[in-house]
């Protein structure tokens, strides 16, 4: 079954938010996913078959759910879905990417014992033309401008509710029924490059991570043994993931400049995370200043570790962190924070206010959860 309903923001505001409902089998999910997708533009990529007979198989291995939503993905196109030609999943319908800032709150560190993630996501108010240095067209949008909400309930396995802004079968947050929650943020911003060349690898790209871990994982100590023993590519952007669930326990996931991999954690205490490899300056007392390439990534850590050192924090005060890191309305700002949501690990909900243009401030508090 499929159910969509705009929840946020209009044509005249800068994001329309719709909360997409699906629920079936996963076969059936994909087929919807990518129906959508199709009204939105998308279509298949061609991929290099040998390439691409590998991913599916590496789907099959380590991501079934994934795999049975490509097959209803070519149910929709009226494709074979062991064709090797045609890439059926990646429904983006806008770029991605993003400066982002988080904090965990365990629930030792809480005011009412829920564990809670707090993050800001930032991105560009910018269509793509103008990102890429051209002039939009006459009907261009933003391209961060139409946000979803996708609650996915599917027969057997974990439900989960992501917000995405690019890709209907990726996602940058997302939460399931058992609490885990995952959000993606840049890694080292100073040090991002374009893509030289884009096309489906074996494994998981960079926005299909989060959803694989929501997916197939109930706990962080299951989702760090997903991501060890994972397939990993991201193309010039690298990321990391903050992960936490509702046991109390979390972590930050990322890559080093070499390819090696780190789980970064600090005990039981709020974890603060931006845009700067956290294996590399782990100590928040010690970083850095901000240089013009840094996206104040060391500052806005600076701020939310001194807001959640000591006592324990409420809901409020996590919600003030966050508004302490969020962008400017500054012309001179290239940023925005598109949204902002609070992750309750205990309740399995997701609490987001959406931006609704400079002046506009943004949207009512929107609590989603996949249960």
């Amino acid at each position: 079954m499929k159910n969509m309903t705009q929840v946020a923001g209009g044509k005249d505001a800068f994001q329309l938010v719709h909360h997409l409902t699906l629920t079936g089998s996963q076969f059936e999910i994909g087929s919807a996913l990518t129906e959508e997708a199709r009204r939105l533009g998308w279509s298949p990529t061609p991929a290099d078959p040998i390439v691409n007979q590998a991913r599916r198989a590496w789907f099959e291995r380590h991501w079934p759910q994934h795999h049975d939503r490509m097959d209803g993905a070519a149910a929709a196109l009226g494709l074979d879905p062991g064709q090797d030609e045609l890439a059926l999943d990646g429904l983006n319908y806008i770029p991605e990417g993003s400066g982002c800032s988080a904090l965990w709150v365990p629930p030792s560190a809480a005011t009412d014992g829920h564990g809670r993630v707090g993050r800001n996501y930032d991105f560009f108010p910018l269509t793509t033309s103008e990102i890429m240095g051209g002039t939009p067209g006459p009907d261009e949008l933003p391209m961060a401008s139409r946000p979803y909400v996708i609650t996915t309930v599917p027969d057997d396995g974990l439900a989960s509710t992501v917000i995405t802004m690019s890709d209907l079968d990726g996602c940058m947050d997302g939460i399931n029924s058992a609490g885990l929650a995952v959000m993606l943020l840049i890694a080292d911003f100073e040090n991002a490059a374009p893509p030289e060349y884009v096309s489906p690898q074996v494994g998981l790209g960079s926005v299909q991570l989060p959803r694989f871990l929501v997916d197939t994982c109930e706990t962080a100590d299951q989702a760090k043994q997903a991501l060890l023993q994972a397939k990993q590519y991201d193309h010039g952007t690298p990321l990391h993931y903050l992960v936490a669930d509702a046991h109390g326990q979390a972590f930050v996931w990322e890559r080093g400049r070499d390819g090696s991999e780190h789980i970064v954690e600090f005990g039981d205490g709020p974890l603060c995370v931006t845009n700067h490899l956290l294996h590399r300056n782990p100590d928040p007392l010690s970083l850095p200043a901000d240089t013009a390439a840094s996206l104040g990534s060391y500052g806005r850590l600076r701020t939310l570790y001194e807001r959640s050192k000591g006592g324990a924090l409420s809901p409020r005060d996590l919600r003030d962190s966050l508004r302490a890191v969020q962008q400017s309305e500054d012309p001179a700002v290239p940023f925005r924070t598109l949204w902002s949501t609070v992750f309750d690990t205990a309740d399995r909900t997701l609490s987001t206010r959406f931006y609704l243009g400079d002046g506009e401030s943004y949207s009512e508090e929107l609590v989603f959860g996949p249960r």
